[in-house]
């Protein structure tokens, strides 16, 4: 699992050099899949476990970049909800194995619906990427662990092409403003090199804060909600900790009363200042953290570079790059695999192997 952490700045380049051709979406890459939404003004998403919150993240990113109404289903549930979902959307199907029993029981639900599909898979040859109507493969290369880090990671960035393709196509953004966004992505696989290191290094220490903790509750605002369900599922998984991710502001609506000494909240506190409604988020998330102090909480921070309120607030902080807030996501969940990866080997545990779990497939 380490290994394939640390693997992610490459899987992530062998993603984007096959999208991306001179700071821009390749002409032919999504030719197939921008076929299947054509005329279409809605989009399902059906998947599993990780590959559900990467489909999560995705669901802000079409809505709020190329105009699409989403519903994202778990995959174990679409194929009984026939009269419920969204009429007549495209159908994205997520899998890191491209084998997922659920997964691909909705995708042959959808075409017997007559729908159009999509499979996101790290399988060029798999099941779903031969059925579906369009496949866009992750190019993560092999993942033997059963924790999904690279696999996840190159999934939001595949999804976060396809949204720059589907926008382009329903007229959301000009050509120059889509290969902005993919130059922020090219740009941001080198900064996340350089940082692995350090983030080793933090997310070790902070397993002594996280030891005796009874249960966690890892948070986020829009976005950055799926990363905290994440997260929490890496725990979960690697560690066999209880967590569980919610929306920041859901947190007083009961969950509260969870939070106290011996149940510390991990709390994702990135910003993109550039964006209006990604700053007002991180300022409510700042009281949030404020009013957890009379709780005596232990709180660990994710936060970007240069953000002196956070450590106003919390000593124990992990920062990562500025970066666009469709793409922190990116960023911000590998402190995150780090922190249950290390909880996980201080607790003796077989973190490539947890117990009940395995993987569909491990070969490329």
């Amino acid at each position: 699992m380490l290994k394939e952490i640390f693997e992610q700045p490459q899987a992530l380049a062998s993603a984007a050099n096959y999208y991306l051709e001179g700071g821009n979406l390749k002409a032919d890459a999504f030719r197939q899949a921008t076929d299947a939404f054509r005329g279409r003004e809605r989009m399902v998403i059906a998947a599993s476990g990780s590959s559900r919150y990467a489909g999560l993240a995705a669901e802000i990113m079409f809505e709020d970049l190329a105009g699409l109404a989403v519903d994202v289903e778990y995959a174990s549930e679409y194929s009984y909800r026939t009269a419920h979902t969204l009429q007549d959307p495209c159908v994205l199907v997520i899998s890191q194995s491209g084998e997922t029993a659920d997964t691909l029981a909705a995708l042959h639900e959808a075409q017997a619906r007559g729908l159009a599909t999509i499979a996101i898979t790290n399988r060029a040859e798999s099941t779903m990427a031969r059925t579906a109507d369009a496949s866009l493969p992750t190019w993560a290369g092999k993942e033997v662990a059963v924790p999904a880090t690279k696999s996840f990671t190159t999934q939001l960035a595949t999804l976060y092409l396809l949204t720059l393709a589907v926008a382009r196509l329903r007229g959301r953004m000009t050509p120059q403003m889509v290969s902005t966004h993919c130059e922020l992505l090219q740009a941001m696989i080198p900064e996340m090199d350089q940082r692995l290191p350090e983030w080793d290094e933090r997310a070790r220490a902070l397993t002594g804060v996280l030891r005796d903790a009874k249960a966690l509750l890892y948070l986020g605002r829009g976005i950055h909600y799926a990363i905290a369900r994440e997260g929490a599922l890496k725990l979960k998984e690697s560690a066999y900790m209880q967590a569980e991710g919610l929306p920041t502001g859901e947190l007083k609506h009961g969950p509260n009363a969870l939070v106290g000494p011996d149940a510390p909240v991990v709390v994702l506190a990135t910003v993109d200042r550039s964006d209006p409604d990604s700053v007002l988020r991180y300022e409510k998330t700042l009281q949030l953290i404020r009013d957890l102090q009379p709780q005596q909480a232990q709180v660990v921070a994710v936060a970007v570079d240069g953000d002196t309120e956070i450590d106003k607030l919390t000593q124990h902080v992990i920062r990562v790059p500025e970066a666009s807030e469709y793409l922190l996501p990116i960023l911000e969940v590998v402190p995150l695999q780090l922190i249950a990866y290390y909880s996980a080997v201080q607790r003796g545990i077989d973190v490539d192997n947890p117990r009940n779990l395995v993987k569909a497939v491990v070969r490329e």
